[in-house]
């Protein structure tokens, strides 16, 4: 899923190769032609600097913590055993997400369009690594399922349909303009929701409420990280949002999803729904300033546009993360 932490810095020109020249015979030969086959850990540690949205590495952990936070601040209720088990569940989806975005994006020759260094396609075991993950994650689904209940097994088959085929045929939800509107659902109430009934064995509209805050804010990110992908995407046709409604107004709709993540924190404590510690989350509301100021001028240039994309991902962190903290405070009012 196409959020950064790293985030590409792709020019909207490609760079012309070097007219080549034969090696002398003494010469080294170039670094790719002299490489050798590399070890397992080798080959992760490569995969792992090739990741380009490494930020979803982590930013499905908060939705699933908010879950758990719920659980335990609002309704008094954490069993850690099943905490753990969810977790490692969690983590090894979005390494999933990860392993086949990159290889399937790689395939399409997204983002990989003007990539100067005319990078090779992704190798196929970086697509097992995802089958892999995938499968462990069904395999901690259908053990809690059996441990706690069906609702459980849904919820992992509902995040699965959205992480498999958010960019894998024959689905590619990201590339029929629904790629924004599944990340949010995912990273929003199917998280949370699915964290609060292994924790509860029930549902709170509350919960639901709650999840509308990372929901918001996960789509905004992946409204904003598609803005500097503009031309890639068009070209490959991913028909994302940014792409069907150009950058310049692409701007305005990340920037109202952020603030309306921000503003449900507000109208949930106002309405009592959310203890008043959760206030604390408005102080994300510089960083959305800060992106703001930074976007109106640069969101045709890619690499100016760079420090945009990171105050939305700090914005992310910090609201979803003292919006959690907020709900855990609650259980010792």
């Amino acid at each position: 899923m196409d959020i950064p932490v790293s985030v590409p810095l792709h020019t909207p020109t490609p760079t012309p190769k070097p007219a080549s020249t034969p090696l002398p015979a003494s010469s080294p030969l170039p670094a790719r032609a002299q490489a050798q086959p590399r070890a397992p850990a080798q080959r992760l540690l490569r995969i792992l600097s090739l990741v380009r949205y490494r930020f979803f590495l982590y930013a499905g952990l908060l939705p699933y913590l908010l879950g758990a936070a719920w659980a335990f601040g609002m309704l008094g209720v954490f069993d850690a055993h099943i905490f753990f088990m969810g977790l490692s569940g969690v983590v090894l989806s979005v390494v999933g997400v990860e392993a086949f975005n990159e290889y399937f994006d790689s395939r399409m020759g997204t983002d990989r369009v003007f990539d100067p260094q005319d990078a090779p396609p992704m190798s196929s075991w970086v697509l097992w690594l995802g089958v892999a993950a995938f499968a462990g994650a069904l395999a901690v689904g259908v053990y809690l399922a059996a441990k706690d209940g069906w609702p459980i097994l849904a919820f992992a088959l509902l995040g699965g349909l959205a992480a498999i085929f958010y960019v894998a045929p024959p689905i590619r939800w990201a590339y029929r303009g629904l790629g924004e509107t599944v990340i949010a659902l995912s990273y929003g109430p199917w998280l949370v929701l699915g964290s609060l009934y292994l924790q509860t064995r029930g549902f709170s509209w509350g919960a639901l409420c709650a999840s509308l805050v990372p929901g918001f804010l996960i789509m905004a990110l992946a409204v904003v990280n598609a803005i500097p992908d503009f031309q890639q995407d068009r070209l490959v046709g991913k028909r994302n949002l940014v792409v069907r409604l150009g950058r310049r107004r692409a701007v305005p709709l990340y920037l109202s999803l952020a603030a309306a993540g921000l503003l449900t924190v507000l109208i949930g404590v106002l309405a009592g729904e959310f203890p008043l510690s959760c206030l604390a989350a408005l102080l994300a509301l510089p960083l959305l300033v800060i992106s703001a100021r930074r976007a109106a001028h640069t969101y045709e240039s890619p690499r100016q546009f760079v420090p945009a994309i990171r105050s939305i991902v700090s914005c992310y962190m910090v609201a979803v993360s003292l919006f959690t903290a907020g709900v855990v405070l609650h259980a010792w009012r």
